[in-house]
């Protein structure tokens, strides 16, 4: 077989092969903070074509990194951490935002002003069982610019 034949040959091949599912983030940022103040949180709208599990987050602007869930208990604000991860549902975009789902940044390193931006690292896991890396820089957003009906950490 030629060169060209096995190269045209090769692509053919290739092009039956089911497209990889990339996961996508977006509209990613953290809430700002003030001096002392050793968490805030982190937001994004994230969707995974085939679906998945948002497994874990980690950032070096802080030395403890959860995802965590914001429901309410009767008249009561409860936050959690999500140990097994966020469900992604496929082709369904899972917004983290204040008072609800949000990436928790705890014994952050220094504060986080308006303009600065922070590297996270999400790691997935498709329902496949594969594990994707994303990484991102996000954005600080001064603190008073959270969405209303926000919380506090």
């Amino acid at each position: 077989m030629t060169h060209r034949l096995r190269i045209a040959a090769l692509a053919l091949a290739l092009m039956h092969l089911p497209a990889l599912a990339q996961t996508t983030v977006k509209d990613a940022w953290v809430r700002g903070t003030v001096a002392q103040q050793k968490a805030t949180g982190a937001f994004f709208q994230i969707t995974t074509p085939a679906g998945g599990t948002l497994l874990s987050a980690s950032s070096p602007a802080a030395g403890v990194v959860e995802i965590h869930e914001m429901t309410m208990d009767g008249s009561t604000m409860r936050m959690r951490a999500l140990p097994r991860g966020l469900n992604l549902p496929a082709g369904k975009t899972v917004e983290l935002k204040p008072g609800g789902y949000h990436v928790m940044l705890m014994d952050l390193k220094a504060p986080l002003a308006a303009g600065e931006s922070v590297d996270l690292k999400l790691v997935v896991e498709g329902k496949d069982g594969k594990k994707e890396t994303i990484t991102l820089k996000a954005p600080v957003k001064a603190l008073g610019a959270a969405a209303a009906g926000a919380h506090k950490h």
